[in-house]
């Protein structure tokens, strides 16, 4: 196997992942990128691996279908090019976004369980098989400060982050004794395109108040990552860290104040 070491990012196509992506790039890993979307994927991990010449590769995979196989022939492959991952990072989800409880369908409701919990449960057994034999790596789920204080209308999206919470804790006791650490990093509200372009009035939603008077930026989460996901957290596992700029430690957020134009 290559000596390099080896990260795997779901969703990592654009935004938060991508960015993720460039951080261990930059420290020399060789980076698999997930996206629902193969041509997406390819694209990115051709910009990583232009930009800081490592290794990289995209895989693309379906959400709709719990298929095994399919999750299966991905890490295969990574073991096949060479690698045994030592970091999987778990950022692709399912947002739920608008799904009110007595009207949503629930079929649409288990979709979201179905990435968020179903899906990611695959992707970190099939890491952890690459871990095991290798005897250490690290496993970090992205998660959200919404699964300690919920919004309205997300009730699948808030209670599969809680799930997520648990689940870490889960593979942190099961997997500890085959060097493995589990971990999730907990944002607030990032400045995605979505918040950019104030779509669903998010720019100038409740959780841009934070105490320091700023929200995310794509790199404060990579940075967390960056953390769990590397021997910078060797004894660390099972935990949560909390990246949104303050808003779970505040009661009343100070809505007086003056927010972006």
């Amino acid at each position: 196997m290559k000596t390099e070491k080896s990260v795997f990012i779901t969703g990592a196509q654009a935004g938060t992942g991508f960015a993720i992506a460039e951080r261990f790039a930059r420290e020399g890993y060789a980076v698999f990128i997930g996206s629902r979307n193969g041509e997406n994927a390819k694209g990115s991990a051709e910009k990583i691996q232009k930009e800081y010449g490592v290794f990289s590769k995209g895989y693309e995979y379906q959400t709709e279908v719990l298929c095994e196989e399919e999750v299966k022939s991905i890490f295969d492959d990574i073991k096949n090019t060479g690698y045994l991952l030592d970091t999987l990072v778990l950022n692709a989800a399912n947002l739920g976004i608008g799904q009110v409880s007595f009207d949503v369908d629930i079929e649409e409701f288990m979709n979201v369980f179905q990435t968020n919990i179903g899906w990611n449960f695959l992707m970190a057994r099939n890491a952890g098989e690459h871990m095991r034999e290798k005897g250490k790596g690290s496993i970090v789920f992205i998660g959200s400060n919404s699964a300690l204080r919920v919004t309205e209308n997300r009730c699948a999206y808030c209670s599969s982050k809680s799930a997520i919470i648990a689940m870490s804790k889960s593979l942190a006791v099961d997997w500890g004794k085959y060097g493995i650490r589990s971990n999730c990093v907990l944002p607030g509200m990032i400045k995605t395109k979505r918040w950019e372009e104030n779509l669903n009035n998010t720019k100038y939603a409740l959780a841009n108040y934070t105490p320091i008077e700023d929200i995310a930026e794509f790199e404060d989460i990579a940075n967390a990552v960056w953390y769990f996901g590397t021997d910078q957290s060797r004894n660390t596992t099972g935990s949560e860290l909390v990246v949104d700029g303050g808003m779970l430690a505040q009661l009343t957020p100070n809505i007086e104040r003056k927010l972006w134009e």
